[in-house]
């Protein structure tokens, strides 16, 4: 009995994480009909809020639609989101209100993308994911101390809050990676353009050293005979040659 009291406990606290997550998922839907009424100099201010450049790495966040919707309704926002922040429709603050269109335009186009749209979804699962996890592992901890196994994401406006962060980081620490990645890459391409650059030099002093190597081989042939030639006429010159002695003739008497 105590084994399907168990199991009927943990069946009501997964039955919980889905509840929370619906719950979530309905007050971000309110909350992103409130702000999609928001007039152009707010959105351009939300766009380009304090912490943006990490905010905006998700592109549902920036366009303010679910993840589940069409590829018709995110064209659908991204029109009206565009219009909001286009600069020839904020004349007066045209520089941040491009930035805050190429931050529209970006989420956009990422999202039109099927496979780096599926990438923003697996992140935003990923983040609800985790989070219900570690809100099983306080309740484990909280009953083994004998204390009520009441977590604060319990509450919808906590799990929500606690969803959001967890995403916002997951979307941060891939953004790191790639930057890193590219980093990396870019490294590598330096150095070898370096190489060939070096393999090139190379090739090119080689070339240069043997074109006057032959340029200049008939001088250093005609040099050489004339070398040999004045050595010839040296030696000649000191050359001694030996008289024989005279030979004195005796006198006989």
């Amino acid at each position: 009995m105590a084994a399907v009291g168990g199991e009927a406990s943990t069946q009501s606290q997964g039955d919980g994480g889905d509840d929370l997550f619906q719950a979530f998922y309905s007050e971000v839907k309110q909350i992103e009909k409130r702000d999609s009424v928001l007039t152009p100099k707010q959105q351009i201010d939300r766009l380009l809020r304090p912490g943006s450049s990490y905010f905006n790495l998700n592109p549902f966040e920036v366009l303010q639609i679910d993840p589940d919707v069409t590829d018709e309704e995110i064209k659908k926002r991204f029109r009206q989101l565009s219009i909001l922040v286009h600069p020839d429709k904020n004349q007066d603050d045209a520089d941040r209100a491009q930035k805050a269109f190429e931050a529209v335009d970006k989420a956009y186009r990422l999202l039109l993308d099927s496979e780096q749209k599926k990438r923003a979804v697996d992140v935003i699962h990923a983040g609800k994911e985790y989070v219900e996890h570690m809100m099983k592992e306080k309740r484990k901890q909280l009953k083994k101390e004998g204390k009520p196994t009441i977590v604060e994401e319990d509450d919808p406006e906590m799990f929500r809050q606690a969803v959001y962060k967890q995403t916002m980081k997951l979307f941060a620490e891939l953004e790191i990676k790639r930057k890193e990645r590219e980093a990396k890459e870019m490294h590598e391409r330096k150095r070898q353009r370096e190489e060939e650059i070096e393999t090139q030099e190379k090739a090119k002093r080689e070339r240069e050293w043997q074109k006057n190597f032959e340029e200049t081989r008939d001088g250093r042939v005609d040099s050489w005979r004339n070398f040999q030639a004045k050595g010839k006429n040296k030696k000649e010159k000191n050359r001694t040659f030996l008289k024989p002695p005279k030979v004195k003739m005796e006198q006989r008497e």
